[in-house]
């Protein structure tokens, strides 16, 4: 037995898996590793990656640099130019980054849900009853990215950005074991809202979740890093006009998107529970009179 195995199986033990990830100084070990991740001395760095190369499956064939000065460096890699066209279809919205699809299916008035069984409310979410109205009986969908994946996200469409709030909270892990154990465990994680508009007029909002060893979300285009030393304003008004497929920022090692649509969106074939999904990939799609019903099954 290889010893990444032997640490995949040990992990899948959900009574160690949620102690070793939960049961711990979960503010402190986030804060060291975002500073320990951007010490750039060589040793360190690589060290770091291969013990980083022992818990996951880290895949650097796409990145657009071939060494890195950091841990960090490497995190939040860029990749190749090319490799995450987003599909042109103006109807089609796509997966804003690279991910593991969790929940999704249709808001229930202004409840939607982490995992199977396990619900709370858009409120709690996004904590403003006008982004609420906007999505009440519409579609979610929750995007899990992993360690060692492509930690930047994109838009989703062409569109314009009004504001984002950031909410303050904890750090919990957000993988499948922790979900089913920590309710509302989206409500209670630091995060941000981007509060969108398609160039159609129809409201969409994405909400990045950080997580255990990563609470820091980093947005271009109101040039700032969000995180747990963020003080004054929570709330940032912007004009910021997006292309399908623009950068918009990054999560420092992985975390959770949610994206949030009205009711005339349904969700294209390819998204099916557990299943990857690469940014740029068909998402949601705007449903026209005359189309055939796509599905958007409730996850209860």
């Amino acid at each position: 037995m290889t010893m990444r195995k032997l640490i995949s199986g040990l992990a899948q033990q959900e009574d160690l898996n949620f102690l070793l990830t939960n049961r711990i100084p979960r503010a402190t070990l986030t804060w060291f590793i975002g500073w320990f991740s951007k010490i750039e001395q060589p040793l360190i760095r690589d060290i770091s990656m291969a013990c980083w190369r022992l818990f996951s499956d880290l895949d650097l064939s796409e990145a657009r640099k071939t060494s890195f000065k950091s841990l960090h460096d490497c995190f939040t890699r860029e990749l190749r130019p090319g490799l995450r066209p987003p599909d042109a279809d103006p109807a089609i919205v796509v997966s804003p980054c690279d991910a593991i699809i969790g929940a999704f299916g249709n808001i229930v008035d202004t409840q939607l849900f982490q995992i199977k069984g396990a619900p709370y409310s858009l409120l709690d979410l996004l904590g403003d009853p006008a982004q609420v109205d906007a999505h009440r009986n519409g579609r979610f969908i929750t995007l899990r990215l992993t360690s060692s994946m492509y930690h930047r996200f994109h838009a989703p469409h062409d569109c314009r950005i009004d504001r984002v709030s950031f909410i303050h909270g904890d750090v919990w892990n957000v993988n499948p074991i922790a979900l089913k154990r920590v309710e509302r465990l989206f409500c209670k994680n630091e995060r941000a809202v981007l509060q969108m508009r398609l160039t159609t007029g129809e409201a969409l909002t994405l909400v990045p979740v950080a997580a255990i060893l990563v609470a820091s979300i980093r947005l271009h285009f109101i040039d700032a890093t969000l995180n747990a030393q963020t003080r004054g304003p929570m709330g940032f008004s912007c004009d910021a006009s997006v292309r399908k497929g623009e950068e918009l920022g990054w999560f420092e090692h992985g975390s959770t998107i949610i994206v949030l649509a009205p009711e005339d969106f349904e969700f294209c074939g390819n998204v099916v529970e557990s299943a990857r999904i690469k940014a740029g990939q068909p998402l949601m799609r705007k449903v026209r009179a005359g189309d055939p019903c796509l599905r958007a099954e409730p996850q209860a």
